[in-house]
């Protein structure tokens, strides 16, 4: 009897650490949607990258980053019923942005924001490459990635909102 009232308790324990909230969920909700547009405003104000360009500093940064805000998010919760709260908050969030940016042209440019031209007739558009915060590396990287050699082989050279460089040759 004694061992069956222990297995319960440890049962109790474990459903009541599991499920139960130690924030009301309405905070949850908050936290995760304030954390999510602080996220979108600074990433969109600190640069735009494609994955596939991050760099060592730009992943630390991210993974830091992410460690930093989830007690922001979570609040004092630690529960399974709390992270999966967070959770749905952050999909639902993402979701609904992406739909509404889907829908809303004036939405996107703000979100995503506009292209940018790089090199026009080949000659390097300073104040934009310096906006992007490219290093010459980094364009002569993206115009040998296009089989080009030099700036002057480029008619047009755009950075586009999503963080890639697509670059145009000159008619030959």
């Amino acid at each position: 009897m004694t061992m069956l009232l222990a297995a319960e308790s440890v049962g109790s324990r474990i459903a009541h650490n599991l499920f139960k909230l130690q924030v009301p969920w309405e905070e949850k909700v908050v936290r995760g949607v304030v954390v999510y547009v602080f996220l979108l405003v600074v990433i969109r104000v600190f640069g735009r990258r494609e994955l596939g360009q991050l760099t060592a500093f730009d992943l630390v940064v991210l993974l830091t980053l992410s460690n930093i805000l989830q007690n922001a998010m979570i609040g004092n919760d630690d529960s399974l019923l709390g992270g999966i709260i967070g959770a749905v908050v952050l999909l639902t969030v993402n979701f609904a942005l992406g739909y509404a940016v889907f829908r809303s042209r004036r939405l996107e440019r703000f979100v995503e924001g506009e292209p940018r031209v790089l090199i026009k007739d080949g000659k390097v558009v300073e104040g934009a490459v310096a906006q992007e915060r490219l290093t010459q590396t980094d364009l002569m990287s993206a115009i040998r990635n296009h089989g080009l050699e030099r700036v002057e082989d480029v008619r047009l050279a755009i950075s586009e909102p999503n963080g890639m460089i697509s670059v145009i040759a000159k008619s030959t």
